[in-house]
């Protein structure tokens, strides 16, 4: 499975917002002009996410969107399915051999076990520690 842009870009706004949980509406235009990224784009992403009632809008001159439930509740899973769709590497058939389709149900929940793992508040709130592994060679 191969995450688009709209999984990706959809992570980058949620992630936004929950860095500014509680602190008002955040406006699109901030969000892309922080990341780089195009806001014509971002509001096609937005959509999805208002209906599925992750985010919420808040009309008028300080208005913007912000989260509908706290960062904790919302997993990376829940963006990416509704920006993406199912969670699957491959279409798992029936009459393929036991094995194989062994393979693709490990693969698939794999992925799913590591986006229902993380929310939104672990993204958001993640601290490079270094994750390159120190070696000392003795010579």
């Amino acid at each position: 499975m191969k995450i688009s842009t709209k999984g990706r870009y959809g992570l980058t706004i949620m992630i936004a917002l929950a860095k500014k949980h509680g602190e008002g509406p955040i406006s699109l235009k901030s969000i892309a002009k922080e990341h780089s990224l195009s806001e014509h784009y971002l509001e096609q992403l937005i959509a999805p996410l208002r209906n599925a009632m992750l985010v919420k809008s808040v009309r008028g001159a300080y208005g913007g969107y912000m989260l509908a439930k706290d960062p904790e509740t919302i997993t990376a899973g829940d963006i990416i399915r509704v920006l993406e769709g199912p969670i699957t590497p491959v279409e798992i058939i029936d009459d393929e051999e036991p094995a194989k389709r062994d393979l693709w149900i490990k693969i698939r929940d794999a992925v799913k076990d590591v986006l229902d793992s993380t929310t939104l508040d672990d993204l958001a709130n993640f601290k490079d520690e270094g994750s390159q592994d120190n070696y000392m060679f003795y010579i």
